[in-house]
């Protein structure tokens, strides 16, 4: 291909890319700004593109120093977006400081010195800011599980390569054989400018969608009134955190059951049993800790997944939650409510038993606590929890 069309062809590729973003701007309402952030800066592109091959109509310098100020605002515009992931930005004004300084820059050079700043100069700030993209997508807490990630980094990162190797290698070249082989740079530039405006778009797109997808999947395993992980989210995710876990490595499991609870809601109505239960589940989440897996199984039904723990420390953290419990329900600015729990506490080293055994030998000690009166906490015996062949 020419040059030309592949001006044409850059061009027209960020103006779908700008139409598909802005169409899955509608659907994400959680991304919107994001999505519109890159979206312009798709137009922007575009923009920049088409004064780009006019610039020669432009009198001295402004065709090629508006063209340059309009990619770096698309640049960062990109970056901007990639800042938003995380609820981050740059200030406006640090923005328009940069341009402004692009800008200046190309008329204090004058027209003597056009070919080099568009031709190399100009390339360091693209090559700059693309790098700090893909180190913001890299670092992003945001995005940091999604598959996607990488191959949105790796956009960046090779865009940002490809301009400083313009900035450093192209004019090493340039000098030993000469001018000569501009425009087959120009012909590369706008081959990898075509194969970046699509990749670029696809990339980021899928991250969305990819977020978007995970946090339905993660909607699906969330109990609606605790936050914690419902019985399917449990069952999912446990297994897997057994499985990973070294042979050496213990887990403890606790199984919980509030203490007459249907008597609860029928004395204070079921609105205040909510109220007890949301109240137990952020004792327990905040007692067990982040590390935990926490999960309401149905009802008054509660377990709790502890990872690296034995079960005497098990029966320690148990204890905390219970106490803590009882103390806060009873109190009249909690929910002046006497409420306790029983719980049983099974331990399994590594890949000895599976959650099924594990929960099982954790519903027989709980099952002993409730015999013995309630508000009591049993611990299951080792044996017990050994996976079946």
């Amino acid at each position: 291909m020419d040059l030309a069309t592949l001006w044409y062809l850059t061009t027209g590729t960020l103006l779908v890319a700008a139409a598909m973003t802005l169409w899955e701007r509608k659907a994400q309402t959680q991304r919107s700004r994001e999505l519109g952030l890159w979206a312009v800066a798709y137009g922007v592109f575009a923009a920049g593109c088409v004064i780009s091959m006019n610039r020669m109509h432009f009198p001295g310098v402004a065709g090629p120093a508006i063209s340059n100020v309009a990619m770096m605002l698309g640049y960062l515009l990109m970056l901007q977006g990639a800042l938003a992931l995380d609820g981050k930005r740059m200030h406006p004004a640090l923005i328009a400081g940069l341009l402004a300084a692009i800008g200046a820059a190309w008329f204090v050079a004058g027209a003597g010195a056009v070919s080099l700043l568009w031709n190399h100069v100009s390339s360091f700030p693209i090559a700059v800011v693309c790098a700090l993209t893909a180190l913001t997508l890299y670092r992003s807490e945001t995005v940091r599980r999604l598959r996607s990630r990488p191959i949105a980094v790796a956009v960046f990162a090779c865009h940002s390569l490809f301009y400083a190797a313009r900035t450093f290698i192209v004019p090493i070249v340039t000098a030993i054989h000469g001018n000569e082989v501009l425009p087959t740079v120009a012909q590369i530039t706008m081959y990898e400018a075509v194969l970046f405006s699509v990749a670029m778009a696809m990339s980021l797109l899928a991250l969305v969608r990819e977020e978007d997808r995970a946090r339905l999947l993660a909607t699906t395993r969330t109990d609606f009134l605790t936050e914690l992980h419902n019985r399917q989210g449990f069952f999912e995710l446990a297994p897997k955190r057994l499985t990973r876990a070294g042979n050496d490595v213990a887990h403890a499991l606790l199984a919980i059951d509030l203490d007459h609870f249907k008597a609860i809601n029928d004395k204070y109505g079921h609105e205040a049993g909510d109220r007890v239960l949301k109240l137990f589940a952020k004792i327990a989440r905040d007692t067990a800790g982040p590390a935990a897996m926490s999960a309401r199984l149905g009802g008054e039904e509660f377990a709790i997944l502890l990872s690296n723990m034995m079960a005497a420390e098990a029966r320690t953290v148990a204890e905390d939650i219970a106490r803590r419990f009882a103390e806060t329900a009873a109190q009249s600015d909690g929910l002046a409510i006497p409420a306790t729990v029983s719980i049983g506490v099974a331990e399994a080293k590594g890949q000895e038993a599976d959650l099924a055994a594990l929960l099982a030998a954790a519903d027989r000690a709980l099952y002993r606590a409730k015999m013995a009166g309630r508000n009591r906490i049993e611990v299951a015996k080792p044996a017990r929890v050994a996976k079946a062949a």
